[in-house]
């Protein structure tokens, strides 16, 4: 976790793991984690974190984070936007609901 993350660099022991997966996905260059929001949920039945990818951005995409405190919006940075297995294993990890 030596890697500078943005102006918020902390986030509890379930994000930094989550943070850690996102790494490691192949064509991930690196997570930033922006603002934290007390309070928040991504949903129902979301645990401690618990990842939702929300949309895509130039030069990345953009989600949320559970956290045991409220959420953390993050911005992963990719290689290729559209490459579309890097998309894939990103949705992969993020939370599907039963609607």
């Amino acid at each position: 976790m030596g890697k500078g993350r943005g102006r918020h660099r902390s986030t509890d022991k379930e994000g930094r793991r989550t943070i850690d997966a996102l790494e490691r996905i192949p064509g991930v260059e690196g997570v930033i984690i922006s603002r934290s929001i007390g309070g928040k949920s991504i949903g129902r039945h979301c645990a401690a974190g618990d990842f939702k990818l929300q949309s895509e951005m130039p030069g990345g995409f953009r989600g949320v984070l559970q956290t045991s405190k409220g959420i953390q919006e993050l911005f992963i940075r990719v290689l290729d936007p559209s490459d579309a297995e890097v998309r894939k294993r990103l949705a992969e990890r993020s939370v599907q609901y039963d609607a």
